[in-house]
């Protein structure tokens, strides 16, 4: 697997995106065949949005959680359910891996809303150094891992809308999307071999 790749290199990559079912979340009553989905799962990419900010100081609470296997993505709007106990379940439990990019930051504007104990989370910038790759933005690891890139045109659009537009749920969904396959690709590719530290060959007098 190749360590690093450049703006243009990148830009000769075809352009991908998240083609599975989205299921969108905004009212509590939608959440059951959700839950029932994510807990039988064992790998789940994971991400958030938040409605930028543009004045300084300025921070807006999280909208939305995205949960997503390699065919089906589910986009909590947290700002319109909250985020209940039975997904905090799901962000707690060590036995599903949740797979992301930059995911402390994530963590803790959730944690704002219901302190919990993060468990089974990857973070990927870490995980790929035992690659060898050297570049950690989200856009370059789908286009080292995976040979394509993605877009991040929406990333800085409304995401307290009252309704999301298809390319918001598209992005969110990729996002997740790209970061669970990664992972389960490089559970299948081998690591950068460490090298055993040169042992001395001097003799030392006794």
């Amino acid at each position: 697997m190749r360590k690093n790749i450049s703006n243009e290199e990148l830009a000769e990559l075809p352009l991908c995106s998240y083609e599975g079912v989205i299921h969108v979340i905004e009212k509590h009553d939608e959440l059951e065949n959700a839950l029932v989905y994510l807990n039988k799962q064992t790998i789940l990419g994971f991400d958030t949005e938040t409605k930028p900010a543009f004045k300084k100081g300025q921070v807006f609470p999280v909208s939305l959680l995205q949960l997503s296997t390699s065919d089906q993505a589910f986009l909590f709007r947290i700002n319109k359910i909250g985020l209940p106990q039975e997904l905090v379940n799901i962000l707690s439990s060590s036995k599903i891996i949740k797979a992301g990019v930059a995911i402390r930051d994530d963590i803790k504007i959730l944690q704002k809303i219901t302190n919990f104990k993060p468990g089974g989370f990857i973070e990927l910038q870490e995980l790929v150094k035992e690659y060898g790759i050297e570049n950690f933005s989200l856009k370059k690891l789908s286009a080292i891992v995976l040979g394509f890139k993605i877009s991040k045109s929406q990333r800085l659009t409304n995401w307290d809308a009252e309704i999301l537009t298809e390319q918001q749920l598209i992005y969110g969904a990729t996002d997740a999307w790209v970061s669970c396959d990664i992972y389960k690709k490089l559970l299948i590719s081998p690591k950068e071999p460490i090298l055993p530290k040169q042992e001395s060959t001097e003799k030392t007098e006794e």
